[in-house]
């Protein structure tokens, strides 16, 4: 039996880079804890603490803002979660990688003071976003709730991420944006459509203006969207979530009919891939699936 998760999505604009300031972050996160005292997960959107002004160079602030994630920000980071006793994702960051290059990662801190996953972008915009692309799916695990896996903005355009997510067990999928374009429509009903055929609650959490247009929502394993976000200025969207309801649409079917994780008869062969030089392995894909 799982214990219900109650979650913060702080909509709102980033944090200019160059303040860097520690003690102000740290501020408005134990802000939004106390005027919300139950939250066990709280999020910020994409590049949160690596904002930039309209007029600078991007480059220029990808590469001053760009720490190792067990740099001075991520103990800071580390630190805050514990002193409050909450999971922490506190957007994503560029993370100067030991390979040299950058990447746009959200790294994730348990109520321990431990950072317990970090997941780097895999589709960066192009041409207009220069990270370093990521090359893994990363769900982690919340002690009495479920698992929990992780997005960057784009990423939702992009099916086959959701899917591994879903198929490595993942009850939510937590996808970190900064869309301050028209096609924010559309990322609203990608949110839907992810949830909907991967059987997962979707929590899409956008940046406020200036760095986003808004829109944050939260939709549940069959497609409902279960709480939503205006396009105005700052707004934390709250919800209490049983994330043992993915697992129960999964085994019982959406509406108690489609069970997307079940669509295979027994002696079917493998489904060739061509686009991917793959292919589906029925009992895979079913043994993927955690009940």
């Amino acid at each position: 039996m799982t214990i219900p998760l109650p979650i913060g999505l702080v909509q709102t604009a980033a944090r200019h880079h160059a303040a860097d300031d520690p003690d102000a972050f740290a501020a408005d996160v134990r802000r939004v804890t106390e005027a919300h005292p139950g939250i066990r997960l709280l999020a910020y959107p994409e590049l949160h603490l690596c904002g930039h002004q309209p007029g600078e160079d991007p480059e220029t602030v990808m590469t001053e803002a760009a720490q190792p994630l067990n740099g001075p920000r991520g103990t800071r980071l580390a630190a805050l979660a514990r002193e409050l006793g909450i999971w922490l994702v506190p957007g994503s960051v560029y993370e100067q990688g030991e390979d040299g290059r950058i990447y746009n990662t959200a790294p994730v801190y348990s109520p321990a003071g431990e950072r317990v996953a970090e997941y780097r972008k895999i589709f960066p915009w192009r041409p207009y976003e220069t990270t370093a692309s990521g090359s893994g799916f990363v769900v982690f695990d919340m002690e009495d709730h479920g698992r929990v896996g992780l997005t960057i903005c784009y990423d939702a355009w992009f099916p086959e991420i959701t899917r591994h997510l879903a198929w490595q067990g993942a009850d939510l999928v937590l996808n970190l944006v900064r869309t301050p374009t028209v096609d924010r429509a559309q990322e609203v009903v990608l949110a839907q459509a992810n949830a909907i055929v991967n059987q997962v609650f979707m929590a899409s959490l956008n940046a406020a203006a200036p760095d986003g247009v808004g829109r944050s929502l939260v939709v549940d394993p069959e497609g409902h969207t279960r709480a939503a976000a205006g396009p105005g200025p700052e707004e934390i969207l709250t919800d209490v979530l049983d994330l043992a309801e993915a697992r129960r649409v999964r085994t019982r079917g959406t509406a108690g009919l489609t069970r997307v994780w079940d669509p295979f008869a027994d002696d079917q062969p493998p489904l060739e891939l061509p686009l991917y030089e793959g292919r589906i392995d029925p009992e895979r894909w079913r043994r993927g699936a955690r009940p």
